[in-house]
């Protein structure tokens, strides 16, 4: 990032900081608190951390004064916040914390990501709720002013969770370590859980099986290990029997029952494992484990992008569009130089953008340059 460039996004920065109403998180007495700063050599990555604050006004005081291109705080809570070392901080607990990033689902269109991994929010919320018993109004969900969300627990029952218990539940939202025949032993339950979802993806690649011409249906299973023309022939016979008993009364004996069912639901890759996987909610597993971990701060600014750090309802998670309701920045005319030409969604239009010299409204450049897309002409 050039020295035009960079003052021009922490001047935006500054100006945003010096006008908003920040929001700090509750016990702000007993976060760490970490900056990455606009100093020379941005956007390569140096934190200050290991700071405390005795009470908002204190913190609110120091971004403004400090304008930093990212802020966080510890999802741990803290004797010692502000101790130079780990040890010596006195850890009192962590909220459970979920972090879904499109980086780690898909690639491909800002927006497109943005929306994909919106879905998969949806899906851990839904898990968290409706399966696992959490309340709501122990939730918090974050868009984290880059490419996802972040999912805060605040249940204090959770607080003392160790990184086995965190692990626990990260494998079952990612649908990690599934017993094929735990999932295959009886008929699944009426309400959301995993052997449903996973009974019921079978029954859906079964039949996606039916539907495929008979010579690339067996090419199909032929090429899953274990499994050879004989066994793939039979398997092709029987898919229908398959779907019934898992439809009606799923038995414990179903994959020994039938031969080359078990290569299917247990193959690493291929098309039944590519389903299952949609079923889960891809949420990145070490910041789940992680009990010490720094996470942003609502209403603070992503030096990534300069959108928001944006705290939403869940209610309202559905509707939410980040490329509107998290700009921050204005429509004046600010010239760029494109050096990274591609079209930019943002504030409801679409910005086709040729390398070179032009005039975009000031979210996008402000957006294109803490991307590293754009300079200030």
């Amino acid at each position: 990032m050039k020295p035009a460039t960079l003052e021009f996004v922490k001047q935006r920065f500054a100006e945003y900081y010096k006008k908003t109403v920040l929001v700090a998180p509750p016990s702000i007495e007993q976060r760490e608190w970490g900056f990455v700063l606009f100093s020379p050599g941005y956007p390569e990555i140096h934190m200050r951390r290991h700071i405390g604050f005795s009470h908002r006004e204190e913190l609110f005081e120091y971004v403004k004064n400090l304008v930093p291109a990212h802020a966080y705080y510890s999802v741990a809570y803290y004797e010692r916040p502000d101790a130079p070392t780990m040890k010596e901080k006195g850890w009192l607990g962590a909220d459970l914390i979920f972090d879904l990033d499109a980086d780690h689902i898909m690639r491909g269109p800002y927006d497109v990501m943005l929306a994909r991994v919106k879905e998969e929010a949806q899906k851990l919320l839904a898990m968290l709720t409706e399966e696992l018993g959490i309340d709501p109004k122990t939730i918090d969900v974050v868009f984290s002013g880059g490419r996802g969300y972040h999912i805060h627990v605040k249940d204090i029952a959770l607080r003392t969770w160790g990184s086995a218990e965190r692990r626990e539940m990260i494998d079952y939202v990612c649908g990690i370590g599934i017993d094929p025949a735990a999932m295959l032993a009886k008929a699944a339950p009426a309400r959301p859980c995993w052997q449903a979802r996973y009974q019921a993806t079978l029954i859906e690649y079964l039949t996606w099986l039916g539907k495929l011409p008979e010579k690339e249906a067996l090419a199909h299973l032929s090429a899953i290990p274990q499994i050879g023309r004989v066994t793939a022939e039979e398997l092709l016979e029987k898919r229908e029997v398959i779907v019934a008993e898992l439809t009606h009364t799923p038995a414990a004996g179903l994959i020994r029952k039938f031969r080359g069912l078990a290569q299917i639901v247990t193959a690493e890759e291929g098309e039944f494992k590519k389903r299952l996987l949609e079923q889960a909610a891809l949420a990145d597993e070490p910041v789940t484990t992680d009990t010490k971990r720094l996470i942003r701060m609502p209403t603070s600014l992503h030096g990534g992008s300069g959108m928001r750090v944006q705290q939403i309802e869940i209610r309202n998670l559905a509707a939410f569009d980040p490329l509107t309701d998290a700009v921050v920045f204005g429509t004046r005319d600010v010239r760029i130089d494109v050096t990274v030409p591609r079209p930019t969604p943002m504030l409801g239009s679409t910005y086709q953008l040729q390398k070179g010299i032009t005039t975009v409204p000031e979210a996008v450049a402000v957006f294109l340059c803490c991307r590293g897309m754009a300079e200030i002409a």
